[in-house]
């Protein structure tokens, strides 16, 4: 059955068979939206974009890009003003690990396509410029988009999520020939997205329903008479969804930058389990004996502070970094506002602070496995996410095996 009353995506209007397939065209309020659907590597998009917005001559262009990553894109070296011990102090580490990560995965790809990645969107912004165009920054701060998507992952979706990024960090996708012909015609970028939605439903909201919504508004809201807006193709159909109900009204996107707090499972979690680990020391000194109390304080110590500074090994990090790795995990467990990994990516940061080829190499060492534990930003980094992992591990051996010992 369907819903009489069921708006449908709008229909292309008659004259727009000159412009290429990746288009659709929409009539919005009586101005004209042309909406390109392209692919993040493909050669063919770049030109698509290109031919739309010259022929159109439009008021406005809309890019799916934010602040970051317009710079990133345009000045090409917006590397250099990252300040990596402001990002472990605000917490960001893992989800800019996690975002280089992603970069990596397609700037090999756009290598074994012959296209650099995002190259559809400076073609947009340079033939705006060119038109005379506005260009509206039409993506949400993909730092919000991070966190709110981190948030909504359980433990267990975030531990398979590091190891699935990790998979690919170490191990460079490998495609025939007929595979990188059929990814040309493909936003890759988007079905990356979608696979990762597919293997953590939690996510799909964040990562693509949501974005659909705020690219549509802000297309929806863009100065002019003629707009075009260039967008993933994975995009285009929940845009044009959003779009048909623009009559309804503006959307208030604010709800869409609130990064929700931890609900109440996570917070249980969080503050229960330094509790816990207090409440049996404590148990142990009034109903069994002292000893047994300093037998799980030492159990606690090492479970927690060797696989934390095993975490900071892995890393390659300084010497002095694993030893304040081993020294601070068992004390930070017990304080749900602090983490090893943080105190240890701040060590590291003293101890071997960014060099300007770091800044200058990161683009291309991201690339590689090598180059992700040979670059001193990539590796202050990995520091703080294995050592937050292995003291999260050495958590929840602790815990049992100082149990057992009440026993």
């Amino acid at each position: 059955m369907t819903d009489d009353n069921a708006q449908l995506p709008p229909s292309p209007l008659p004259g727009s068979q000159h412009l290429p397939d990746s288009v659709d065209v929409l009539d919005l309020d009586g101005r004209t939206i042309y909406l390109v659907g392209t692919a993040h590597v493909s050669a063919r998009s770049v030109e698509d974009v290109r031919e739309v917005i010259e022929s159109v001559q439009p008021d406005t262009v809309c890019v799916e890009l934010d602040e970051a990553r317009h710079k990133a894109l345009v000045e090409g070296e917006a590397w250099r003003e990252l300040d990596v011990v402001q990002v472990v102090r605000r917490k960001q580490a893992t989800l800019l690990l996690s975002h280089l990560v992603l970069a990596a995965f397609q700037r090999r790809l756009g290598e074994k396509l012959g296209v650099r990645p995002g190259a559809e969107m400076l073609q947009a912004v340079q033939s705006a410029e060119a038109a005379g165009a506005g260009l509206v920054l039409a993506d949400r701060d993909i730092r919000v988009t991070l966190r709110r998507t981190w948030s909504g992952l359980t433990l267990w979706d975030k531990l398979r999520l590091g190891g699935q990024l990790m998979t690919m960090l170490v191990f460079s996708p490998e495609f025939g020939e007929e595979e990188i012909e059929q990814l040309k015609e493909k936003d890759m970028l988007s079905q990356v997205m979608e696979t990762f939605a597919t293997a953590f439903p939690r996510a799909k909201e964040t990562l693509i329903s949501e974005r659909d919504l705020y690219l549509a508004e802000k297309v929806r809201a863009a100065p002019g008479d003629k707009v075009v807006a260039v967008v993933g193709a994975g995009h285009v159909p929940g845009m044009l969804e959003h779009l048909a109900r623009a009559g309804d009204g503006p959307v208030d996107l604010a709800p869409l930058m609130v990064v929700p707090p931890p609900g109440w499972v996570g917070r249980v979690i969080k503050w229960g389990i330094p509790a816990l680990v207090l409440g049996l020391i404590a148990y142990g000194f009034l109903a069994a004996d002292a000893s047994v109390s300093l037998e799980m304080i030492k159990v606690w110590v090492l479970a927690n502070g060797i696989l934390a500074a095993l975490g900071a090994l892995l890393a390659l990090a300084h010497p002095l970094t694993i030893v304040v790795a081993f020294i601070a995990a068992p004390l930070t467990s017990l304080n749900p506002m602090v983490a090893a990994g943080w105190v240890a990516g701040l060590c590291e940061a003293a101890l071997r602070r960014p060099r300007v080829r770091d800044f200058e190499a990161l683009p291309s060492d991201i690339v590689s496995f090598k180059g992700f534990w040979r670059n001193g930003i990539t590796r202050i980094l990995l520091v703080v996410a294995l050592a937050n992992l292995g003291s999260t591990v050495g958590t929840f051996i602790g815990l049992p095996l100082m149990t057992r010992l009440l026993g």
